[in-house]
């Protein structure tokens, strides 16, 4: 677990400035604090540092191949490099370290781009090629991995963080209000943009050539719905046998491994199996809250802890401790993301870097095996439709109507889903329509930002995704939606950054890509059974999680930020959301923003808005009007 970054002349002019080079590198001395490491040769120039948790004392990046021809800047793990390495030392490869880095070297001198589909684990990487006067960047099927670049004139600038690339003067700050609108549309950014023009995400299973002065980006990883050949049905075996393997993969370290514990089932699950491939007590990590109405994770944290005989710590934070981390939780998320578990994200990962370096967590499971509570309905309504035939509409209606009965408006969602296109009912699950707030945008914004962007096209954002499995039943294309966008541009800049910022590698063992396409070709009964999520998961997990877990209600890591908004923080958000920099900014009318905020400490629980709101302002303040090199 590293950070990465460096400077190309597209035009084979050089050198590259290096003291430039050294400042990108040190705006990410948090991914690496362990040591660092530059290469520079004519137009190119790559920084490294370094996390050290595989090769200790040999790790050291950038690394080269024989003839040092080809180098590499490396940020992630590779899970079977082990086994690749007893291939290419076969094939007659000669290695100078026992790292995973040397490995992709190896294999890229072996194989060329096609190397990635090898490559088992996480991953943001760039290659100099001397030979080839060529810069290859890549980042893993997933997205666990971020991995940011621009062309600035005629140089391609590119870090494992915004940050490293605003070092350089060249690359203006110019906001783009079109992403603005998507991120109040969705409360994160999907896509391959980002909130400032010229600055793109290099998307999860794709890669960038630099070559002859061009650039191109080709994917070489998707995820696909097929059924796999096996040998008989027992999807259960299979599915336990898999996640054992994985789990002993995401184990491999040289430096103590613990497990982030959320009380859910995924994160237990994987502790599960990390307690039976280890003789060692393994160190676990929780953070609850207390008080009335407040979902507090801890005592099912204590429970796994307790089975499975772990060494348990918990932590907790006061409103004042999350206000005062909100500019650091904007810095290092760099996006606008409305994420409030992030911030216990950072407070757990915190209390856990005094113990190890290395956590596992259950992030994944929900995208892979349909556990989110939303996906149950999605059968049952496809059954509806298919059942009604022509007379779905005229029923829909009918269940509209009893909508104004209080007792039976929760089938609206039945109505609705009978007559709409998959991405409209999208929108209204996972962004801000059902609460009224983007209907209610062009009231928030001033005209001259509501004349230079086109909502429709925020709103029309996925239809590609729902189009490219339109032949898929509607609870997959929700997966793959979900997996293609929530979950890379959300939760995994989320899981990645914030536990980064405390110098801490967080592993995934649900979303190895073996896993993720195992769980794509399952029959969706193995899926969504009846009301049961996960359903093939849990069968597989009965008797190895305690069953108060597997059986209790999702949670996550709740944070009780609605509360604080409305009273804690109720100054601090007026006086953020009302500064003069806010006013000035010209994005929205103040009185509109007044009264938001009014409506919101009234209980009319309009939280994800005020802070969807609060962290763009935030978001601005850092990244248009100050220096982002806050180190």
């Amino acid at each position: 677990m590293c950070g990465i970054c460096g400077k190309l002349d597209l035009q084979g002019n050089g050198p590259v400035d290096q003291a430039l080079v050294r400042r990108m590198t040190d705006a990410v001395h948090h991914r690496g604090p362990d040591d660092e490491g530059f290469y520079f040769f004519g137009p190119i120039g790559l920084g490294h540092r370094r996390l050290s948790i595989i090769d200790l004392n040999t790790g050291q990046q950038p690394v080269s191949n024989e003839n040092k021809t080809v180098w590499i800047v490396f940020n992630g793990e590779i899970y079977n490099y082990q086994e690749l390495r007893e291939d290419l030392v076969r094939r007659g490869h000669t290695f100078r370290t026992a790292s995973d880095t040397e490995v992709i070297v190896h294999l890229y001198e072996e194989y060329g781009e096609a190397c990635l589909e090898k490559l088992r684990g996480m991953f943001a990487f760039a290659i100099w090629d001397e030979n080839n006067k060529s810069l290859f960047l890549a980042r893993d099927r997933v997205g666990i991995k971020p991995l940011y670049y621009c062309q600035a004139g005629s140089s391609l600038l590119f870090g494992s963080e915004l940050k490293s690339i605003l070092i350089d003067p060249s690359v203006p700050r110019e906001v783009d209000l079109q992403v603005i609108d998507r991120f109040l549309t969705f409360r994160y950014t999907p896509g391959p943009e980002t909130a400032l023009k010229g600055i793109y995400k290099l998307q999860p299973g794709h890669f960038l050539l630099a070559k002859s002065g061009s650039i191109t980006i080709h994917q070489y990883w998707d995820l696909t719905f097929a059924p796999q050949a096996r040998h008989g049905n027992n999807f259960g075996e299979d599915l336990s046998d898999l996640l054992r393997d994985t789990v002993r993969g995401h184990m491999i370290s040289d430096v103590p491994v613990g497990v982030l514990l959320s009380g859910g089932v995924d994160s237990t699950a994987v502790l599960s199996y990390a307690s039976e491939l280890t003789t060692e007590r393994i160190h676990t990590f929780t953070i609850g809250f207390a008080g009335e109405g407040i979902v507090d994770e801890r005592p099912y944290a204590r429970l796994a802890g307790k089975r499975f005989e772990t060494n348990h710590f918990e932590t907790s934070i006061s409103a004042r401790e999350f206000e005062s981390f909100l500019p650091r939780y904007v810095w290092h998320m760099e996006e606008p993301v409305c994420e409030p578990p992030a911030v216990a994200l950072y407070f757990v990962s915190q209390l856990a870097r005094r113990h190890v370096k290395v956590l596992l967590s259950g992030e994944g499971g929900d995208e892979g095996f349909a556990g989110y509570p939303e996906y149950r309905n999605f059968p049952i309504f496809e059954g509806l439709k298919s059942a009604l035939g022509p007379f779905r509409r005229p029923v829909a209606a009918a269940i509209a109507s009893l909508n104004k009965i209080r007792r039976v408006r929760r089938l609206e969602k039945y109505s609705s889903l009978m007559n709409v296109k998959p991405e409209v009912y999208y929108l209204g699950r996972t962004s801000t329509p059902t609460d009224g707030f983007t209907r209610s945008l062009e009231s928030l914004y001033t005209s001259e930002v509501w004349q230079n962007i086109d909502h429709g096209k925020s709103l029309r954002f996925m239809q590609p995704l729902f189009q490219k499995t339109a032949a898929q039943k509607l609870l997959n294309q929700m997966l793959y939606v979900d997996t293609k966008t929530w979950l890379p541009d959300d939760l995994l800049i989320k899981a990645d950054k914030i536990t980064m910022a405390n110098s801490v590698e967080l592993r995934v063992p649900f979303l190895d890509h073996r896993i993720l396409e195992f769980a794509a070709s399952l029959p969706l009964r193995e899926k969504v059974y009846g009301r049961s999520t996960k359903h093939l998961l849990k069968k597989v997990l009965s008797g190895r999680v305690p069953h108060e877990i597997l059986e209790r209600k999702k949670a996550g890591f709740p944070v009780p930020y609605d509360a604080w908004l409305r009273r804690d923080l109720k100054e601090m958000v007026y006086d953020t959301l009302m500064s003069r920099p806010a006013r000035e900014r010209g994005f929205f009318k103040p009185k509109a923003i007044e009264q938001l905020i009014e409506d919101n400490s009234a209980g009319k629980n309009r939280s994800k808005q005020v802070f969807s709101l609060l962290t763009l302002e935030l978001w601005s303040q850092t990244f248009l009007d100050s220096n982002p090199n806050l180190n």
